[in-house]
């Protein structure tokens, strides 16, 4: 846990930072918001305090403005109100005041270290997979994580870190997904000043500030090709070279990756590199779905109950039979995250001594696995679709669309061209092969009386 402290040092701040060291985190110093800025880009921070006198919403703006995440809570004596409202509007995460309270840091350590996330399992398809994350933690193997969105493939990614040497070092996590392509390389291996428009000042990236401790490529089958060339370097010889840098960096990681995609397929595609794939896939853990985890359901559920009961001052109620097999029944097609949504939401509706059936609800407030609404069904018969289309080429699903779409339209082909989204020439074109080969054409005014294709 690395802890950055902007303000002048008065008695209050070194009393709070040495509370904050005491808690494990490494503690560093800056007087202002320049220097303070200056700092997160040479050496990152996972929290940043800062003093209420100081101009925060410049600073928490200049963080947006460089991408920089890191969270931001003021502090400042207790009795200046308004100046803890200000501040928490400039864009502060909390306020703190001093004098500080031991217990107040460390609620706040605690919270930006646990990153909200619990590593809870029980059932034995789950346990071969965090037997096999642990026997192999201490190494320095890369890891490939994957399995279907929302199973935890990031939280086993934390607990991989947990129980690594590495332990006490940064973990730093990047979503490829969620960051624009022409931002992901600055993102990751950092820029130079005047590298590209916006570029004030020579910042590190993800690699240099997870130097000594691990870093996680979150989706890294979103990642282009091209960057994937420059990613494998940096996985090889353990050098980075910064955008619009002169001289290469060295950096001393280990590197985890998730995807909710089969890598594999995704080489074959040529959507993704070979030689990436074999060097991150050392030691590959494959989280299995939710619903393939029955015991697991009804262990997260009664933790997920508990924890949403107390955050919101409510007591902690028991599932009731009925809700349990409700529960254990649905397919959780979101999986743990959509598992922990609804029983926060239980949590709130329940009404009784326990959390009955009819507190877990959907968003929209219908049962759980009931009767499928208008949505769901569409989806159904989109998926089915889907399916019907597997094994067959794509000539040949071409070839139906069209002639389906002429039968629609009774044979007239301008109608049918405008449907289809394709010039009448090239409607001409393809009737004129498909009857060649011997396939019913509709004519205007009628449709094929028999398909002559198998």
């Amino acid at each position: 846990m690395r802890l950055l402290i902007v303000g002048r040092l008065t008695g209050e701040l070194v009393t709070a930072s040495k509370i904050a060291m005491n808690r494990g985190a490494a503690v560093t110093h800056a007087d202002g918001i320049e220097q303070g800025l200056a700092t997160l880009r040479a050496r990152g921070a996972d929290l940043v305090m800062v003093e209420v006198s100081l101009d925060i919403r410049r600073f928490v703006t200049a963080l947006a403005d460089e991408r920089i995440r890191t969270p931001v809570v003021a502090c400042g004596i207790a009795s200046d109100a308004k100046a803890a409202v200000a501040a928490i509007q400039a864009g502060a995460k909390e306020y703190i005041p001093l004098p500080p309270d031991p217990e107040m840091i460390a609620a706040v350590l605690e919270a930006v270290a646990a990153d909200g996330r619990s590593f809870v399992w029980r059932d034995p398809a789950m346990e071969r997979v965090v037997k096999l994350a642990e026997q192999v933690a201490r190494s320095d193997a890369s890891v490939l994580i994957t399995g279907e969105s929302g199973t935890g493939k990031e939280v086993l990614a934390r607990h991989v870190h947990a129980r690594s040497n590495r332990a006490n070092k940064p973990f730093i996590s990047v979503n490829c997904a969620a960051i624009p392509e022409a931002l992901l390389e600055s993102e990751l291996f950092g820029h130079e000043k005047g590298a590209f428009t916006g570029a004030v000042a020579r910042r590190i990236g993800r690699f240099e500030e997870a130097n000594g401790g691990t870093l996680l490529l979150d989706e890294i089958s979103e990642m282009d090709v091209r960057l994937q060339s420059k990613l494998l370097r940096a996985l090889q010889e353990r050098v980075i070279d910064r955008v619009g840098g002169s001289a290469p960096v060295k950096v001393d990681i280990r590197v985890l990756a998730t995807s909710n995609r089969k890598l594999s397929e995704e080489v074959a595609k040529g959507t993704f590199r070979e030689d990436l794939y074999y060097r991150l896939n050392v030691v590959h853990l494959r989280i299995p779905a939710l619903r393939e985890r029955p015991a697991d359901i009804l262990e997260l559920a009664g933790f997920f109950a508990k924890k949403y009961a107390e955050a919101n001052g409510m007591p902690v109620r028991p599932l009731s039979r009925e809700a349990l097999a409700l529960i254990t029944k649905s397919p959780w097609r979101g999986n743990v995250r959509e598992l922990e949504n609804t029983l926060h939401r239980a949590v709130l509706l329940a009404s009784g001594a326990e959390i009955g059936h009819d507190a877990v609800l959907t968003p929209e407030g219908d049962a759980i696995g009931g009767a499928a609404g208008p949505a769901e069904r569409a989806a159904q018969v989109a998926e089915a679709a889907t399916r019907g289309l597997v094994g067959r080429t794509v000539a040949d699903v071409e070839r139906d669309l069209i002639l389906d779409t002429l039968d629609h339209c009774f044979g007239n082909r301008t109608h049918a061209a405008r449907i289809l989204g394709i010039s009448i020439r090239t409607l001409r074109n393809k009737l004129n092969e498909y009857v060649q080969s011997g396939i019913g054409v509709a004519e205007p005014g009628s449709v094929r009386a028999v398909a002559a294709y198998g």
